[in-house]
């Protein structure tokens, strides 16, 4: 019986909880994985996939909601020279703000500092909030492969945790188990001995 500990991965690429959507991202593009594990110290806290952080960046507000002024545009007048030397000193990004019906009060201040949030929301969450939480779906090395074979089909995952009295030794993927069926390692062979002739089969 082919075990897990025998395909799984022991050098686990694990993220915190506390890292950025940004930093999750770039760590899993980076070793070229799918998903990680997502832990608090040496405590297994939660599993971060990268469809997790795409459909968590997708659902982001964007810029702020713009407010319908046609009609306030329609009416006004133009302004005059005295009020546009008098605005002159205004930040270049109050005119977005006058525009914006959820910007805040220190909008202008926020936006004219590329460090903020608004220059890079990703960076403003953490994986923490992206992450899927307990239940994990977790085997012991000891687990077959044919175990977590069936476990990945039935719950639709790509991975599973391998943990040992609670911590976290390695991880065994859906290509793993690609890799050991196509190397031929779930085939039992079955040797026959014919005595007569003194032949094995």
């Amino acid at each position: 019986m082919l075990r897990l500990r025998d395909i799984m991965a022991t050098e686990v690429v694990a993220i915190s909880s506390e890292a950025s959507v940004r930093e999750a991202m770039e760590l899993l593009s980076r070793h070229h994985v799918s998903g990680a594990p997502v832990v608090n110290g040496s405590t297994l806290v939660g599993v971060v996939s990268a469809t997790d952080l795409m459909e968590f960046a997708a659902a982001l507000p964007g810029v702020p909601t713009e407010l319908d002024t046609r009609e306030e545009w329609s009416e006004s007048v133009d302004p005059s020279l005295d009020d546009q030397v008098d605005n002159e000193n205004e930040p270049g990004c109050a005119f977005y703000a006058d525009m914006w019906e959820d910007a805040g009060p220190d909008v202008t201040q926020r936006l004219a500092t590329p460090s903020t949030p608004e220059w890079n929301a990703l960076e403003e969450h953490t994986v923490g909030e992206a992450m899927t939480r307990a239940p994990l779906v977790t085997l012991e090395p000891d687990a077959s492969a044919e175990v977590a074979a069936d476990l990945m089909r039935t719950k639709g995952i790509h991975r599973v945790l391998v943990t040992e009295d609670g911590v976290l030794v390695g991880i065994v993927s859906a290509l793993d188990i690609v890799k050991a069926a196509a190397d031929h390692r779930f085939t039992v062979r079955q040797f026959v001995f014919n005595r007569d002739d003194g032949i094995i089969f």
